[in-house]
């Protein structure tokens, strides 16, 4: 009989990702935390890496990478590794569209082919249009747990930090001309070299490297003027990589170990598969990485593109989302799955997935082993710090938009209503109130929102018997126990029968006199949330 064997790497998977009460994790960050270490062996530490342009609006599409990269890296230190977690805002890089939703778009203009950090910020409030939108995602990454060191390339280049990556990029320019030319349909021209260079006549990147000393200094055309400068790569901060160089550059520069990318620089022949060759230029290898799918809005298909301006960032989805299911929408999603971000109906699933998972992970609501273990984890990762010693105060988000909108909105009414929370319980509470909230008033279908009829408004007219029903639902509302929401369904409907009028029309006169509109919440359990005080006021107009 033929013995069976695991494969090393899968039993390695298998024994590092147990935890302390022995059960194995299976999520994809613990799987790539493994891998790391794996493939790069035991370190001191690790570096793990993310960046992007500040060309735009940072949007939900970009925090993607930045949220995979946080994961890795709380798997990691979980595993009990120490890790250096780096972000990079590459803001020495072109700026090359003005986006649609900056004012000032003809003075924008006037920046075109300059350092982005050279672009002023039309609004007023920073110092450049790169730190403006670098600023408004620094502020408010701390809000869902991430908080990486800050790189600031255009600073590295313009002090000549990277002059050495450059000469060396420059002594083998030939060998990275046949690594680029492989993924080419035409080969770069012999004089092709790996810089480029911001004028000083213009501050444009119109030019031309015409000339390397073979040292420090190269020569440089401005194609605009004609004017010609040699300029010394340790003392000017004019010359740059371009992408397919400075990526790999600064794998070496950095010592990465893992680093993902979207799919465009993964596909065959992209970003990420002639960095993996230029590196060892630098004497590094590739960081372990994985692909990142794109993100679209429910309702809108595509990718998102910071330079077009028409975005969602994740300001715009905290004003509906927690920081917790935030980060919940990304831990219960592997980073390869394309997915959607919505604003419509599906929030209430999102928040009801949400609250399933942590009432798992309190031991509230019981599943197999597997899926224990599974829903434990994505719970963890979707906590922005610390995991919290007792349970959130669950609510369904529906039920809570109901009552917000019985007390106009009023969050501390709402949290006195519901006159059971405990202390721990109240911020995580009024965060989720403040968001349901926004969703009912900005986002929900119109049939979702309604008002409490004021009671000078004009009442409605209505024929008996339906009004000589609704002053018997006065009265009974008034005579019995509203706590008991079956009881008062039940007698709703007992009203009907002894006014013989048939139920669904008693529910369309009653919704309208109590919200104008035909349709509502349950209306047992919406005059039980309104309570008598405010129900009967409005019913007794019509007794």
């Amino acid at each position: 009989m033929r013995s069976f064997r695991l494969p090393f790497s899968l039993v390695f998977v298998i024994i590092a990702s147990m935890s302390e009460q022995n059960t194995i994790s299976l999520h994809w960050a613990d799987i790539y935390a493994d891998k790391i270490v794996r493939e790069k062996g035991m370190k001191d530490v690790y570096t793990c890496a993310s960046g992007i342009t500040p060309s735009g609006t940072v949007h939900i599409g970009n925090f993607r990478e930045i949220i995979s990269v946080e994961l890795i890296v709380r798997a990691l230190r979980d595993h009990g590794h120490k890790v250096r977690f780096i972000y990079s805002w590459d803001d020495y890089d072109v700026f090359r569209k003005v986006p649609k939703n900056m004012p000032e778009p003809e003075l924008l203009k006037t920046y075109l082919r300059k350092p982005i950090t050279s672009v002023p910020d039309t609004t007023g409030k920073w110092e450049s249009y790169a730190q403006a939108n670098e600023k408004a995602v620094e502020q408010l990454l701390p809000v869902v747990g991430v908080e990486p060191e800050y790189i600031y390339q255009a600073q590295r280049y313009q002090s000549s930090v990277y002059a050495e990556g450059m000469k060396t990029a420059l002594e083998h320019r030939m060998r990275i001309k046949e690594i680029l030319d492989r993924y080419r349909t035409e080969p770069l021209p012999d004089d092709w070299y790996p810089v480029s260079v911001f004028s000083r006549f213009t501050g444009k990147d119109t030019t031309t490297v015409v000339d390397w000393d073979g040292d420090w200094n190269i020569t440089y055309k401005d194609d605009e003027t004609g004017q010609v400068e040699t300029i010394d790569l340790k003392e000017t901060g004019a010359a740059k990589l371009p992408w397919r160089i400075d990526w790999p550059m600064r794998w070496a520069y950095e010592d990465v170990d893992f680093e993902p990318a979207g799919k465009d620089h993964h596909s065959e022949g992209g970003s990420f598969d002639t960095s993996k060759h230029v590196v060892e230029v630098f004497g590094h290898s590739a960081p372990v990485s994985f692909q990142y799918d794109f993100i679209s809005i429910k309702g809108r298909g595509g990718k998102i593109s910071s330079s077009s301006g028409e975005v969602i960032s994740l300001e715009d989805v905290l004003e509906v989302y927690t920081p917790e299911v935030t980060r919940f929408l990304f831990v219960g999603t592997r980073p390869n799955t394309e997915f959607a971000i919505s604003f419509d109906l599906d929030v209430l699933k999102i928040y009801e997935d949400y609250d399933t998972c942590e009432r798992i992970y309190f031991g509230l609501q019981q599943v197999n082993e597997k899926r224990l273990a599974k829903e434990k984890r994505i719970y963890e990762l979707s906590q922005v710090r610390e995991v919290p010693t007792e349970i959130s105060y669950q609510i369904p988000f529906r039920h809570l938009c109901n009552l917000l909108q019985i007390h106009s909105g009023d969050i501390d009414a709402v949290i006195t209503a519901l006159g059971n929370v405990a202390p721990g319980q109240v911020d995580r509470l009024r965060q989720r109130c403040a968001c349901a909230w926004n969703w009912i008033t900005q986002f929900a279908p119109e049939d979702f929102r309604w008002t409490l009829s004021p009671l000078d408004s004009t009442p409605i007219e209505i024929e008996a018997p339906i009004a000589t029903a609704i002053k018997d639902l006065a009265k009974a509302i008034e005579s019995m126990d509203i706590s008991d929401e079956k009881a008062l369904a039940e007698e709703i409907y007992a009203v009907a029968t002894r006014n013989q009028v048939e139920a669904t029309e008693l529910f369309k006169v009653s919704y309208m006199i109590l919200i104008g509109k035909e349709r509502g919440p349950k209306l047992a359990g919406f005059i039980k949330s309104c309570g008598k005080e405010k129900i009967l006021p409005i019913l007794n107009r019509y007794a």
